[in-house]
């Protein structure tokens, strides 16, 4: 899907571009990087290993995008929607973290290390690892925008710079927004299939189990290798750093947010949900950035 993207912007030129652009609900082009108070973040090192991380992660999404789409290729509106927004909106928020990166943290070699976690991150991203029903798919997509929302809520709160507090603050509100179509998409495709709550919490908790084990992971260790070359083999200097970096955000989540999120796909009644919150926050605070 690179390669297509790449080839169709070639043949159709700025039309295309100007196309896309005039589609996104908000532009990096329009915010005035020159507005950065650059100290507030250059010297916040975890901060920045987080915020590569999530540039790398937001950058390859066009690999998932044509991946989802081919998944839900009989659905005109679903892959659609993935193919003329959701993949186009976390582009750009990719963009909009590299360029932040690139002003604020000149001497990270960005490209090197994006190249070298796109060499193993595409390799993890098939579709044998999607769901078996296109709902239950939803469900785990519900799970991946629950993660990056609260990822993006804790960065906005924990930061005092404002131009990343702009940023990230619309970052996260395009995350719930895609929250809510692919929890949209979930129903409308349930009605077909009637997957019980039961199917559901299995999906639910096996994807929020396999969060950790994925994308950030992997995009850390590559931000790691680029900035710590003569570290990184060292694993109880990595286990450190990512245990600074993973505290950063843990201390500035909302669980009760991000609990609510998850649960919502399950349908459960209003009495019922109280009494799993509790248990839910505690698991979601373990998990998330642990």
């Amino acid at each position: 899907m690179r390669a297509c993207r790449r080839c169709a912007r070639a043949c159709f030129g700025e039309k295309m571009e100007t196309d896309i652009q005039t589609m996104l609900p908000w532009r990096i082009e329009d915010i005035d990087l020159s507005q950065i108070v650059r100290l507030r973040s250059a010297m916040n090192e975890d901060l920045l290993l987080l915020l590569c991380a999530a540039s790398f992660i937001e950058s390859g999404s066009d690999l998932y995008t044509s991946n989802l789409s081919t998944f839900f290729k009989g659905d005109l509106e679903v892959s659609g929607w993935l193919n003329q927004h959701w993949g186009n909106e976390e582009l750009q928020h990719g963009r909009a973290l590299k360029a932040y990166i690139n002003y604020v943290w000149p001497e990270f070699n960005w490209d090197l290390g994006f190249e070298h976690f796109f060499d193993e991150y595409s390799n993890t991203c098939s579709l044998e690892a999607f769901e078996k029903t296109w709902a239950l798919e939803m469900v785990a997509r519900c799970v991946v925008e629950t993660g990056t929302a609260t990822l993006y809520r804790a960065i906005n709160e924990y930061s005092d710079e404002p131009v990343l507090k702009v940023i990230t603050d619309h970052i996260r509100n395009d995350e719930v927004r895609h929250y809510k179509y692919f929890f949209r998409f979930f129903k409308k495709f349930n009605q077909i299939e009637g997957n019980n709550r039961f199917s559901v919490l299995g999906t639910l908790v096996r994807r929020v189990m396999e969060i950790k084990n994925e994308d950030l992971e992997i995009a850390l260790r590559h931000v790691f290798l680029v900035r710590y070359p003569a570290l990184f083999y060292s694993s109880t200097y990595m286990r450190e750093k990512v245990a600074h970096v993973n505290a950063l955000v843990r201390t500035h989540m909302s669980a009760d947010m991000c609990v609510k999120m998850l649960l919502k796909p399950l349908g459960l009644p209003a009495q019922i949900q109280p009494i799993l919150q509790y248990p839910m926050t505690q698991i979601a605070r373990h998990v998330f950035f642990r």
